[in-house]
């Protein structure tokens, strides 16, 4: 790559194609705040980026620093490639990567307002007035403050007023929350993987029997709640799979390693270097990189890796004997 440790522009375009950036990309006059920044090609940028219009054409991407767009960062449809960011990527109006071909990694949280993803992996949450999730995975939370679209995710948990979803939905987190019923479409199922042994996933080795995907059923899974202060009333509906989550502590839940799998993909490089999730059968480790725990949740979402289903039935009981 041709290195770059100093910006210098005389119009309102950086081109970048093949180029190893070694400085931030930050405005040091009031004209530069109207830059456009436009990857054309395999581009590592090391420091953080401020642009008025972040475009992604084609190419693989990394960018080390904190993202922030005026307009947007967008990735063009036909785009073919990847793209990693290591820090929080924010932007005034919108964030957009709906390219089919086009694999985003987000190691941070996503604030805009509005939120389009495809074929993407975020290690945090994404904020925002309206988003729409395609094939995509969240390991944290998905808060739109106006409505959300989820189809063939899978993410930690949402709250949202408006919620759609189709095909399959995967939640990583026991609950998740609405104001008004969420829209269904037609054939769409919604699992919660809260009880399955995703860390014998992970390494390849066989689930354990009390483990599993729960299939949710939201007329019955859902819980109206209605908040009131002195001037204002709220209803909160919440679907949730707790109850099944409390009667499955009669098993030792620590040996799925979930949290501490979810916790290594939020939680980013420095526990990375420091822990993984054991052996392998064939003898070698498995690396917990951000990588290889978006290929394993890759692999979830699209079948190659089955988790077993487990029954949602549990006997209040038996769970009032355990806690006696």
């Amino acid at each position: 790559m041709n290195e770059l440790k100093e910006i210098r522009v005389n119009d309102q375009r950086l081109l970048l194609n093949d180029n190893l950036v070694k400085s931030a990309i930050l405005p040091r006059v009031s004209s530069e705040l109207e830059r456009d920044v436009v990857i054309q090609g395999d581009t590592i940028i090391e420091g953080a980026v401020y642009a008025r219009y972040f475009e992604v054409q084609k190419g693989k991407l990394e960018v080390k620093g904190a993202v922030f767009t005026q307009i947007e960062l967008h990735v063009n449809n036909d785009a073919k490639g990847s793209a990693l960011f290591h820090k929080a990527v924010g932007s005034t109006d919108s964030i957009v990567s709906l390219a089919p071909s086009y694999r985003v990694i987000f190691h941070a949280d996503i604030n805009a307002k509005q939120v389009k993803l495809r074929n993407a992996f975020v290690a945090g949450s994404i904020f925002a007035d309206e988003i729409v999730l395609e094939d995509c995975i969240v390991i944290g939370g998905v808060f739109a403050s106006l409505n959300l679209e989820i189809n063939n995710s899978i993410i930690g948990t949402f709250n949202s007023p408006l919620v759609r979803i189709s095909k399959t939905v995967h939640l990583l987190l026991p609950s998740a929350f609405t104001v008004e019923k969420i829209n269904v479409i037609p054939g769409t199922e919604m699992y919660n993987l809260s009880l399955a042994d995703l860390g014998s996933l992970f390494k390849g080795k066989e689930q354990a029997k009390n483990s599993g995907k729960i299939k949710m059923i939201l007329e019955a899974d859902e819980l109206k709640s209605v908040l009131r202060s002195d001037e204002t009333q709220q209803i909160i509906r919440s679907y949730s799979v707790i109850g099944k989550v409390l009667a499955a502590d009669l098993l030792d839940l620590d040996k799925f390693n979930n949290h501490f799998l979810l916790t290594a993909a939020s939680l980013g490089s420095q526990l990375l270097k420091t822990y993984d999730l054991g052996v392998e059968n064939g003898g070698s480790g498995k690396p917990l990189t951000i990588e290889n725990i978006s290929d394993f949740f890759f692999d979830v979402l699209l079948g190659k890796i089955d988790v077993q289903e487990m029954s949602g039935e549990f006997s209040m009981k038996d769970i009032v004997e355990k806690f006696n």
